[in-house]
């Protein structure tokens, strides 16, 4: 085998991760609860919340278990979305193949 040409083909792969990472990193993922999307969450490729968005009708102290709930439940689906595109966009890349720390 060609070493120097494995070589060039772990740059290019090493770059084309690197580029996906960034792309993934810059992404903003969003994840909705309730009826009407009543709580919003949206999160980026860093697993940093950008906003919270919650409904005028939520924000009654009656509505606190509720609210906590719903807020759970939306940053899970932006989390949900988040590692379905890094996997899909990293499979791609690796060709399924798995490293430590992707």
């Amino acid at each position: 085998m060609d070493m120097q040409r494995l070589m060039a083909q772990a740059k290019k792969m090493q770059n084309s991760i690197a580029s996906a990472e960034k792309e993934l990193d810059e992404t903003v993922y969003e994840g909705a609860s309730g009826s009407d999307n009543a709580v919003v969450i949206r999160i980026n490729g860093k697993h940093e919340v950008q906003e919270v968005v919650i409904a005028d009708d939520l924000m009654d102290h009656e509505n606190k278990d509720m609210l906590q709930d719903l807020i759970t439940v939306a940053f899970g689906k932006a989390e949900e979305k988040l590692a379905a595109d890094r996997e899909a966009k990293m499979g791609a890349i690796t060709g399924g193949v798995s490293f430590p720390g992707m």
